[in-house]
């Protein structure tokens, strides 16, 4: 699996502006927190390393960001399971 990315799509012209650094910010927190669990890994289920990734990028967020961070958690879980299986590098 390659790198994780978050590709966000706005809604309206303020977020259309903010897109590119939001989605940098957002894609180095979950790049971050994908390193931090597939390092830490110790065979747990794919829902606990799912909960743990999600946990993991929102603490690498701004407050005011990670509380309105809603991902598309299917995403999420496909990471983990890439986690899981050992495809994340």
């Amino acid at each position: 699996m390659s790198e994780p990315h978050v590709t966000l799509e706005p809604r309206d012209p303020v977020q259309k502006k903010l897109r590119g650094p939001l989605e940098d910010q957002l894609t180095s927190a979950l790049q971050a927190a994908a390193d931090r669990v597939r390092d830490s890994y110790t065979g747990e289920p794919v829902e606990q390393v799912c909960q743990r990734l999600l946990d993991e990028t929102r603490a690498g967020l701004h407050p005011d960001i990670a509380a309105g961070f809603e991902p598309d958690m299917d995403e999420f879980c496909r990471v983990a399971v890439a986690i899981v299986r050992g495809e994340v590098t």
